[in-house]
């Protein structure tokens, strides 16, 4: 059962295939990295529905926070360097100190900052490795809406009716429920 922080972390542990995902990203010495999103998400949907196999990921999501570099063309080389260490797994990196300007926001502060504007609590999540390779968690709103299989907007969304439209029309698109049956999706009118 997950009930909490650690209980994740060795979730995550006791996946290889995790674990070297984990290993590879380091490898690049990213400032302020974390993997993301539908990596960490998934796997604990997949474990909580008892799932013997994987849920296909449609992209391991990769993020830092580099406001010296902050060129598009920087995270392509990255999405190369991955290829050439694990081919054949669908990459995205992406420097949250530009991605802000896609998203028509504030400046965000680090990685931990943008993923607390990630249009989804079960969604704003990270995890990486420190310096002595033990796992850290980044979870800007805790883990109680993924453990919990709810789906609701992050506060950022909440407070903006023009986002919270984004955030339903996204939870529309993924229809999570078709894969993980027993997920509680809160749709908000704005």
């Amino acid at each position: 059962m997950l009930n909490s922080e650690s209980d994740l972390v060795q979730l995550v542990q006791h996946d290889k295939w995790m674990m070297d995902i984990m290993h590879t990203v380091k490898s690049l010495d990213l400032p302020d990295w974390w993997i993301c999103a539908g990596f960490v998400r998934s796997k604990v949907w997949d474990v909580l529905h008892g799932f013997d196999e994987r849920s296909t990921l449609p992209d391991i999501d990769v993020i830092y926070y580099d406001d010296i570099n902050i060129g598009e063309e920087r995270e392509k080389q990255l999405e190369d360097r991955l290829n050439e260490l694990a081919l054949n797994l669908p990459w995205s990196v992406k420097n949250q100190a530009r991605m802000h300007i896609r998203n028509n926001a504030s400046a965000y502060t680090s990685s931990v900052d943008a993923m607390a504007k990630f249009p989804e609590t079960a969604t704003a999540i990270g995890m990486k490795l420190d310096d002595q390779d033990g796992l850290v968690i980044a979870a800007p709103h805790g883990i109680e809406d993924l453990i919990n299989l709810d789906v609701k907007p992050t506060p950022y969304f909440l407070e903006d009716k023009d986002r919270l439209k984004i955030y339903e029309e996204r939870v529309s698109k993924k229809n999570w429920p078709l894969i993980w049956h027993r997920l509680k999706v809160h749709q908000i009118s704005p």
